[in-house]
């Protein structure tokens, strides 16, 4: 009984052994390398800011004068010209105050003309001895008096004429009015500060982005770096300029400390509109046609499954120094260590990095275009295609097979 016991277990265990190896027998792992080629092309590294889009030259125009504005000429998006008039105040009261400044000063011209000659006849007199030096010392300060209130009055009536002339407005520049302040029959005061009255673009076809660069990029901008930029308005369209200056005042918002850098931009299909927010790149390093490779092949290290299908060749230690002739190149130089597919074998090589945009790797030394460098491996299951008559011996057979002809029509009686 025992014996019979024994039996059935050992049968028991081969039919599992047997199920097991009928199911998996044809299933079968297969490693696939994910390799890549070095290629010439060109890296860069950039820094990204925003800013807002500004006429290269805006001038402000006030008023010297307090009055009401009697006239207005222009509008906004008005072409203007140097020294065209834009808008005109109410001269009445200006005009007034120069005409009686100038009556003051025709009524002082004659004084004056008297007491000259006052003058010169009290002198005569003194010169023969028919009046006293008190009495001519008083002839010759009436004269000067006369003369000094003659000088008065022209100097205001130059600054009333002066004043009566502020109240026509012209434009100082040639350029589009991009604001108006002021409507007619409105009235302006120049007491404390000169209200402005319009604002005018001198040339909207040269315009400049005001761009603020967070402090911890900011070491890496200069004057003429290349910028491209793009605005909400135009989304599929990227407009370039060029770094102007870095400004050194420092702004503070939020604890976030940036520099305003100004970034000359040309705008000659005049897209491009005052106040626009722009999302700018400004490339601090460019190098072309260098030899690049992808970043993700120096993170690639082959494990024990690699192991299994190729052989492994480690590189060899040497000199930490990169073998470069220009010694600016070779200060910037970082070493690294790639895996590059060769036949059967996995040959691990030690190479120099220059620039890096986080994507792609300039490489100075180590590697050449027709190296397959690899950068990852897919671990495949493989299943063998099994025939349509193969069966578990362990199934019931379908009477008949799987012709249909004995499959067909009721079983013969």
């Amino acid at each position: 009984m025992k014996k019979l016991k024994w039996i059935i277990g050992v049968v028991i265990i081969i039919a599992v052994i047997i199920i097991w190896l009928w199911k998996f027998k044809s299933s079968e792992s297969a490693i696939v390398l994910e390799t890549t080629h070095p290629e010439y092309g060109a890296i860069s590294n950039s820094v990204t800011a925003t800013g807002m889009v500004q006429p290269v030259d805006t001038v402000a125009v006030g008023t010297q004068v307090s009055g009401t504005i009697q006239k207005v000429y222009v509008d906004f998006n008005s072409q203007v010209k140097k020294g065209q008039l834009l808008a005109e105040l109410d001269k009445s009261v200006l005009l007034a105050q120069t005409q009686q400044i100038s009556a003051n000063l025709m009524s002082a011209k004659a004084n004056l003309a008297y007491q000259q000659s006052n003058y010169d006849r009290q002198n005569q007199l003194f010169n023969v001895g028919a009046i006293s030096k008190a009495a001519l010392e008083t002839a010759l300060y009436q004269y000067q008096s006369a003369k000094q209130n003659v000088s008065s009055l022209s100097a205001q009536l130059s600054s009333a004429q002066r004043n009566l002339s502020f109240a026509e407005i012209y434009s100082p520049i040639d350029g589009t009015v991009l604001s108006r302040s002021v409507s007619e029959g409105q009235t302006v005061a120049s007491s404390f500060s000169t209200p402005t009255l319009f604002s005018i673009a001198k040339d909207l076809t040269k315009m400049q982005v005001q761009a603020s660069v967070n402090e911890a990029d900011i070491g890496n901008v200069i004057a003429g770096q290349r910028v491209d930029f793009t605005v909400d308005a135009f989304p599929d369209d990227t407009f370039s300029g060029i770094v102007k200056e870095v400004r050194l005042r420092p702004s503070v918002s939020s604890n976030v400390v940036s520099y305003t850098t100004i970034i000359d931009a040309p705008n000659p299909s005049m897209k491009l509109k005052p106040g626009m927010t722009a999302s700018i790149t400004i490339y601090t390093k460019e190098i072309k046609d260098v030899l690049l490779l992808t970043a993700k092949a120096i993170s690639f290290n082959p494990d024990s499954i690699i192991g299994e299908k190729y052989f492994i060749q480690k590189a060899q230690m040497h000199d930490a120094t990169p073998p470069l002739t220009n010694d600016s190149i070779q200060s910037e130089a970082t070493p690294a260590f790639v895996w590059v597919k060769k036949d059967s074998s996995l040959i691990q090589k030690r190479i120099w990095l220059g620039l890096d945009d986080e994507t792609s790797l300039q490489v100075l030394v180590g590697l050449a275009p027709e190296d397959e460098v690899i950068t990852g491996y897919q671990q495949l299951e493989k299943t063998a295609t099994k025939k349509s008559s193969e069966k578990s011996p362990f199934l019931p057979q379908r009477p008949g097979g799987n012709n249909k002809k004995n499959n067909s029509g009721p079983p013969p009686q």
